[in-house]
């Protein structure tokens, strides 16, 4: 049975967090941790934090089976854009440019590796 959890409207560009994501993806949970918790990037903490969720969501729903046991693994993980922030800034000659401060949502699945 797989558990699903979300982050939604991180305040960091969906390309920068989709090159953590496809890291992790498919591989076992306890190695993506162990991944994420040393990744240099800024958005893998809030990944690492957003797997752990996703972990306690699967423990939730199976009762009595742990998440060391089960071989759980990052079945399905992606991120869509989210709200954009349109900001403007001064820029020469009386005009102004754009700043388009993007946001993103990240879904994890994970599920027992059967």
């Amino acid at each position: 049975m797989e558990a699903i959890a979300k982050l939604n409207n991180y305040p960091t560009g969906p390309r920068k967090m989709r090159l953590i994501a496809d890291v992790v993806r498919g591989m076992e949970v306890e190695k993506a941790l162990a991944i994420l918790e040393f990744h240099p990037q800024h958005n893998a903490t809030p990944l690492a934090k957003l797997l752990k969720s996703a972990i306690n969501n699967w423990e939730q729903k199976n009762e009595g089976a742990g998440a060391a046991d089960s071989n759980l693994v990052v079945k399905t993980i992606f991120v869509d854009g989210g709200r954009v922030i349109k900001r403007m800034r001064p820029a020469p000659q009386g005009r102004g440019y754009k700043i388009r401060k993007r946001s993103n949502h990240v879904t994890i699945i994970v599920d027992s590796k059967n």
